[in-house]
Parts: C-alpha cells; structure tokens; sequence
C-alpha cells in the first residue's frame, strides 16, 4: 500500500515485454525486454513466434538477457515454439537467460531441452 492508503500497482512499463527481431547469418534472433507472463506480453511474443516459424525459419535464438521474468504461461510459450522449431528441423537456442529464467526452468526439468549460451556467436554457430 502506498503512503495515501491505495494500493500501488505495477507500472504498465515494468508489466510490458518488448521484441526485436532481426535475421544473422540465417538464423532469427529474438531480442525481449521485460516480462514474459500471461496477459499481453504473452501474446506478443507468440503472435512473433507463430509468424516467424510460419515463415519456415525454424533456426531462432532467444536473447534473453533483458528478459526479468517468466511465468508458467511463457514457459508454455516456449516449449510449445521449440516444438513447432523442432518439426521444421531447427531449434530454439537461449542466449544469456537470467539466473531466475535458469532457475525456473531446472525446477520444472525443462533446462535439459534448452542449450544456453553467453556468447551469441556461439548460440547462432550452433543452428549452422
């Protein structure tokens, strides 16, 4: 509660999730700031995820070092993208996850399908 007695709420700019997308050397990378959870941001980023996949590029790596948050519904999210990527004989590679986004992901022994890396050379030389 705020000093005034109403509740403080969560800035709409702290909630938000923002995406870049640009292509390297055939593979897709995706730049996100912010939260990935259920609400907008969610489907923001599968809306970017359906259509990249629908584009047939299926070799995408998930630079996440902006990335605060995940909650059940992105890690749905993302099993279900790394699935489609898979089917088109690519895969999802995640670039500099947060010690949280690690964390979250070993707990519910999902890290084990996810190669992570901290140099992003090596994450797209790994979709060549």
């Amino acid at each position: 509660m705020s000093t005034a007695g109403k509740p403080e709420y969560a800035s709409a700019e702290r909630l938000n999730l923002e995406i870049e997308t640009r292509t390297q050397d055939g593979v897709k990378l995706v730049k996100l700031k912010g939260r990935l959870s259920m609400g907008a941001p969610l489907d923001r980023f599968n809306s970017t995820l359906t259509e990249i996949l629908a584009q047939g590029e299926y070799k995408i790596v998930l630079d996440l070092e902006e990335m605060t948050t995940i909650d059940s519904s992105g890690i749905g999210a993302l099993m279900r993208h790394l699935t489609a990527a898979k089917h088109g004989g690519g895969a999802i590679r995640l670039y500099k996850p947060s010690k949280f986004t690690v964390q979250t992901l070993k707990l519910v022994s999902l890290l084990n399908l996810f190669n992570t890396y901290d140099d992003l050379p090596e994450a797209i030389a790994s979709l060549q």
